[in-house]
């Protein structure tokens, strides 16, 4: 694994594009989404208002839902739900009350090498969004996996 680039949170235009899920969801349309991209409500850590993202579920089980920040720590759903982890989700027609809690480095390397052999196309263009140039191998994916800020969304009340 060589990390090429660093890129920053999408601006402009292309900004516009990566936003565009989040007008499916306002439109009642999320269940077109499928399983593996949530709606993620949550506050701004400035302004205090309501701001939404729609981010990758990494994978989904008993402890709740996780999602990776791919443009990593500068990403600002990332930021804003580390300072107000508790927030709301919406995956397909589902919306649940969760908190946000940021996973360590080594479960995250795990994660990784659990989701590339399951999503081998998603997992190449996430590497080279976020700019790291992988050889697809399991030791890659783990090294990229060090490096992307994952968290849990686990459902309030767990």
């Amino acid at each position: 694994m060589e990390i090429v680039n660093q890129p920053g949170p999408p601006t402009g235009v292309s900004r516009l594009l990566w936003r565009l899920p989040i007008h499916l969801y306002r439109l009642g349309l999320g269940r077109l989404m499928g399983g593996r991209v949530m709606l993620l409500n949550h506050v701004g850590r400035v302004s205090g208002r309501p701001r939404q993202a729609v981010v990758e579920v990494v994978e989904h089980g008993e402890r709740g839902y996780v999602a990776a920040s791919g443009f990593g720590t500068r990403a600002d759903w990332y930021r804003n739900v580390m300072k107000a982890p508790d927030v709301t989700i919406q995956v397909g027609g589902r919306t649940l009350p969760v908190r946000a809690v940021p996973l360590q480095r080594e479960e995250g390397a795990e994660l990784m090498t659990r989701y590339a052999p399951r999503h081998p196309a998603a997992a190449r263009r996430l590497c080279k969004i976020m700019g790291f140039a992988v050889d697809g191998s399991v030791a890659d994916y783990r090294e990229v996996g060090r490096h992307i800020p994952f968290v849990l969304f686990t459902p309030s009340g767990s």
